[in-house]
């Protein structure tokens, strides 16, 4: 199912009005929903609003500072909901969500695949998975639950996002009015973040296994 299909019209509307009407603080207060893990789609956040503030629709401080105040709103609100999808994880765990999951639109079934992610990657999928939609919330979940370190887990959501949205508002300022033709091109852009995530995975798994072999190797001299 394409992004385009599985966000309604009416949402789409919601987000575009609440932008509109409140800026800055409108972007922050979704991207903050969004980290929460609720059905806030990041990519017509960033993406419309980067549009708006690189042409002047948002703010008169002109392109480049709106843009960079842009990116300062929404990826530090997407910080404040990945805190408190952590808390949820590391005070609530598992019997939170499987009394009140189905609240924040959690699935069962999508949270077991990303705790299942978490374990097998560590800590570096909590940077990783902040350019994979979907699991770029929900890893804030298990991060919590296996009490990663707090500070860790900030500066990676954090680094993540500013890199991921940093995309989105180029994007948003590429298609200019034209913004939504973007829509249903992100999954397969999905697709293509998750393969590069595999092959840098699989990278860093032959560098250390080539390093052990290396350093079990004795020096003839």
């Amino acid at each position: 199912m394409s992004v385009i299909t599985s966000i309604t019209v009416s949402l789409i509307k919601f987000v575009e009005v609440l932008i509109i009407k409140l800026g800055f603080a409108g972007v922050f207060f979704l991207m903050l929903l969004e980290g929460m893990l609720l059905p806030i789609p990041s990519e017509v956040v960033m993406t419309f609003s980067g549009y708006l503030a690189f042409y002047g629709l948002m703010d008169p401080l002109g392109p480049y500072p709106s843009v960079l105040i842009l990116l300062l709103a929404g990826s530090v609100g997407d910080l404040v909901g990945a805190w408190i999808a952590y808390a949820i994880g590391k005070y609530g765990g598992d019997p939170f969500i499987i009394h009140y999951g189905k609240y924040f639109f959690l699935k069962s079934d999508t949270i077991e695949r990303t705790k299942a992610w978490f374990s097998r990657y560590g800590d570096l999928s909590v940077f990783t998975t902040r350019f994979l939609p979907v699991f770029r919330t929900f890893i804030s979940i298990p991060a919590g639950i296996a009490t990663m370190d707090f500070k860790k887990f900030s500066i990676y959501t954090l680094t993540g996002d500013l890199i991921y949205n940093a995309v989105l508002i180029y994007l948003g300022i590429l298609f200019g009015s034209h913004w939504e033709l973007l829509l249903k091109y992100f999954d397969e852009y999905s697709y293509v973040g998750i393969a590069a995530f595999v092959v840098v995975i699989v990278y860093l798994v032959v560098k250390v296994m080539n390093s052990r072999k290396k350093r079990n190797i004795p020096l003839n001299k």
